[in-house]
């Protein structure tokens, strides 16, 4: 931030104006966004930076909800206006409009070549991250990115307006909270518990407006999905945002991505600083960690999988950016594979670079995805948030019903959160989740490891 608002340092409190390398939108917040930034820089005016901005429709996209596929069609217009390279539409056909067919179910797939997937999963998949930058998202989840050494925060449509048109946002600096990873994840246990437990630590609020910092020698041997979890669910805790260092894991895989998609390859990323102070101090053995659960009805109600085996389940879950990658459906499997699942299971990959991931790795001449379907997880072709966030009634696997109890792998569990207001949300590992999906009650994973 200090870097970004040039000057050659800040503390903790003061208020600052940053050059923004990245703004990303979607389709719930980008119509809002470009309706302030055309009221009030005009209705003609031109964006900052053209290449600076990315838009990604993920959220409510597979539905016959008609403004919601309108919303797909505002973009896309904005985005020609503008000549913006970074949207990921929908279709191919740029003079065309979205139109979901019901008629073809939801399971197959009904996307273009360039459609991307949930924003958060997609930002570094295709090449927008990079450590040291700063990132804001009209998406409180933004803060994913921090997994990247990135200063990466959610903000709201008028905010995201400004910046539209101006390529700058005067924010305050957070305090910063400290946790200090020692030792390593036991099997059956995942990145999923360590943020559930840091939540169930210090509340749902306890870092409200704070920066969450991650790092030790346990943060060093978490993959960078792993890394992406964690730093997904600061947002829950209140956080302003998450953070972890940069290393070679960050340095390969931003390296590849950026060549691949050829996006701006340049960065510099930050240290720590030699006289770091913090709000807050704590140090977690992750040899000692659980499979944990957040109960309804907020992410900071922590208990043990093994204090919960008496709970019984409606529907198990998996997907969207904290869920839905390649590794989450991995572990999924390990647990699920040969067997057969006693509730109501949905699977929706991240991205469809997931789904082709899942698709095409084979186990003994059988690819993951037939593993998961065989065992009776139905898994979607169209990749999105689904229903992670409620969304229209026809949203593939969103709770109409009051009542039901859903364990989830997904990142937020407040009343209504996956669609009815009288259904409980439990949230977990996806390891944690298939054990469950198994079982048809919460059930601890370590039971079930081979």
């Amino acid at each position: 931030m200090a870097r970004a608002s040039g000057k050659s340092n800040l503390v903790a409190g003061e208020n600052v104006w940053v050059q923004v390398d990245t703004l990303m939108t979607h389709d719930v917040c980008g119509p809002g966004t470009i309706g302030v930034f055309k009221r009030e820089f005009g209705q003609n005016a031109k964006v900052w930076d053209a290449k600076k901005i990315v838009i990604i429709p993920d959220h409510y996209i597979f539905t016959s909800d008609s403004l919601s596929n309108r919303n797909v069609d505002i973009l896309r217009t904005f985005s020609k206006e503008q000549g913006l390279p970074y949207f990921y539409d929908v279709i191919d056909d740029e003079n065309g409009n979205w139109q979901f067919d019901s008629s073809q179910g939801l399971l197959k797939r009904q996307y273009g070549s360039r459609y991307a997937g949930v924003c958060h999963a997609a930002l570094p998949q295709k090449g927008h991250l990079r450590p040291g930058e700063i990132l804001f998202g009209t998406d409180s989840h933004t803060c994913m990115a921090g997994a990247f050494n990135q200063f990466a925060t959610g903000i709201g449509n008028t905010d995201a307006g400004f910046v539209m048109g101006t390529g700058k946002l005067l924010i305050k600096v957070p305090e910063t909270m400290h946790f200090r990873l020692e030792g390593k994840l036991q099997p059956g246990v995942m990145a999923k518990d360590i943020i559930l437990h840091v939540i169930g630590e210090i509340g749902f609020d306890g870092a409200t407006y704070r920066a969450m910092q991650f790092d030790g020698e346990g943060a060093s041997d978490l993959s960078m999905d792993d890394r992406m979890t964690v730093a997904n669910m600061a947002i829950e805790a209140g956080g302003k945002n998450g953070i972890f260092e940069y290393d070679e894991k960050t340095k390969s895989l931003v390296e590849e991505r950026t060549s691949l998609n050829g996006t701006k390859s340049e960065y510099e990323p930050v240290e720590r600083d030699n006289n770091e102070s913090f709000i807050y101090d704590s140090t977690i053995d992750l040899t000692k960690l659980e499979p944990t659960v957040a109960c309804h009805p907020d992410p900071g109600n922590r208990k043990t999988a093994r204090e919960m085996t008496d709970m019984k389940l409606d529907r198990a879950y998996i997907g969207s950016c904290t869920g839905g990658k390649t590794s989450d459906f991995i572990a999924f499997a390990e647990i699920i594979r040969g067997q057969e699942v006693r509730i109501d299971t949905f699977g929706v990959p991240a991205t469809p670079e997931i789904v082709n991931d899942l698709q095409t790795t084979e186990w003994e001449g059988k690819s993951v995805w037939n593993i998961l379907t065989d065992a009776g997880v139905r898994m979607t072709e169209n990749a999105g948030c689904s229903a992670c966030l409620g969304g229209p009634v026809d949203t593939f696997g969103r709770m109409n019903e009051g009542g039901m109890k859903c364990i989830s792998a997904t990142n937020r569990n407040f009343p209504g959160r996956m669609g009815s207001k009288e259904s409980e949300v439990y949230l977990a590992s996806p390891a944690t989740v298939a054990a469950s999906a198994l079982a048809g009650h919460v059930a601890d994973p370590r039971d079930y490891l081979n």
